[in-house]
């Protein structure tokens, strides 16, 4: 029974410690994740938005005139 006990404390021992370990690790890769995250953000949404501007800003712009009208008279 001696022995089943020291074994549980062993394998808690090891989980603590895998725990700790993990903690630690993801905590300090956090910052290089989100930045690394947001700028495949930022890349997929510059595509997205190159590939709609362009219909946008034709739809936004007035068609061009075909004639002009008089010249403006000189002030002097």
């Amino acid at each position: 029974m001696q022995k089943f006990f020291n074994v549980l404390a062993v394998t808690a021992f090891v989980m603590s410690g895998t725990m700790v370990a993990a903690t630690v690790v993801f905590y300090t890769r956090i910052p290089s994740l989100t930045k690394y995250y947001m700028s495949e953000l930022t890349l997929e949404m510059t595509k997205v938005m190159t590939k709609m501007m362009p219909k946008k800003i034709e739809a936004a712009m007035p068609k061009m005139p075909t004639k002009t009208g008089l010249p403006i008279k000189p002030p002097f």
